[in-house]
């Protein structure tokens, strides 16, 4: 299984859009897709339609007591699961200050959940794992790079976006280097892409620029790269969610569904090999000087 963490701590650059449609268009593909949003605003959550009751466990009962992720797990469509989120999860943060090992959590319960599946024949190898993570860098997005070992960076084209590119990149390098040494950047994908623009083309030529130079170094972007697909602006994108739908549900002939069924056609295509390990440090005291210096940082 294909673990990818959704992943820009800035908002309103399609993290969301691309975590729900991404995973949509995967499911439609023949892909075992579970979708778990981890970010406490919940709206991967709502996008598929689902609103949580005050009975009902989420993430955040998993990453603060003995619920397990099956126990969350629901089916959205064919091929399709989600891990739903609730507004409680923003309390995770102090509820876990104390805990030892509070950075893999969400890994260790993973685990677990993949050897129930095991023990009961359940194949998983051609699935996907995608994280919506949430629009900041403290323990549950930490969780999330402990977790998986992919990421993909959602990027509007403009000048800010890009700025905050160089953030997201010391974070996961601090987290390989700290907790999980088989963490690479996969790619970035540009969202709200005017092609008109020279604004979108200038960005587009930087952000592969950069990636081009980092080729051959030892860090955990050195084969990434700017995928093909650009998820053009589109009306139906911001519509589909107040209808609680996927935009291959909603407007399955639309612009926006047409480059989502590309892009998970290009990431079905990715190397999946694991990237060369580096040296992980030891102990739950690395576990908790990694979490201190990335949200320092």
């Amino acid at each position: 299984m294909r673990r990818i963490a959704i992943l820009n701590q800035k908002g309103g650059v399609g993290k969301t859009t691309t975590a729900v449609n991404l995973s949509a268009a995967l499911a439609a593909q023949g892909r075992r897709v579970t979708l778990l949003d981890l970010d406490p605003q919940a709206h991967a959550t709502l996008h598929l339609g689902v609103e949580p009751g005050p009975d009902d466990r989420t993430i955040y009962d998993v990453l603060t007591g003995d619920t397990s992720i099956a126990e969350v797990r629901k089916p959205i469509e064919e091929n399709l699961w989600l891990v739903g989120s609730h507004i409680d999860l923003a309390a995770a943060d102090m509820e876990l200050a104390g805990v030892v090992g509070r950075e893999v959590i969400l890994r260790d319960k993973l685990a677990a959940d993949a050897a129930t599946s095991a023990a009961a024949g359940e194949a998983a190898a051609d699935g996907f794992l995608l994280i919506d993570c949430p629009p900041s860098l403290g323990v549950l997005t930490i969780n999330a790079l402990a977790a998986v070992d992919e990421v993909i960076i959602p990027l509007q084209p403009h000048f800010l976006a890009l700025h905050g590119l160089g953030k997201l990149l010391d974070t996961i390098d601090l987290v390989a280097r700290r907790l999980n040494p088989k963490l690479r950047l996969t790619g970035v994908v540009l969202c709200m892409f005017e092609s008109a623009t020279r604004l979108a083309a200038e960005v587009s030529r930087d952000v592969e620029d950069f990636l081009g130079q980092s080729r051959g170094r030892n860090t955990p972007w050195s084969d990434a790269r700017v995928f093909a697909t650009r998820i053009r602006r589109n009306i139906r994108l911001a519509e589909a969610p107040s209808f609680g739908q996927s935009i291959l549900r909603y407007a399955p002939d639309s612009h926006g569904a047409e480059d989502y069924r590309r892009l998970a056609a290009e990431m079905r295509a990715a190397c999946a090999d694991e990237p060369t390990s580096r040296p992980a440090q030891d102990g739950a005291e690395e576990s908790r000087s990694a979490s201190a210096d990335v949200m320092a940082a």
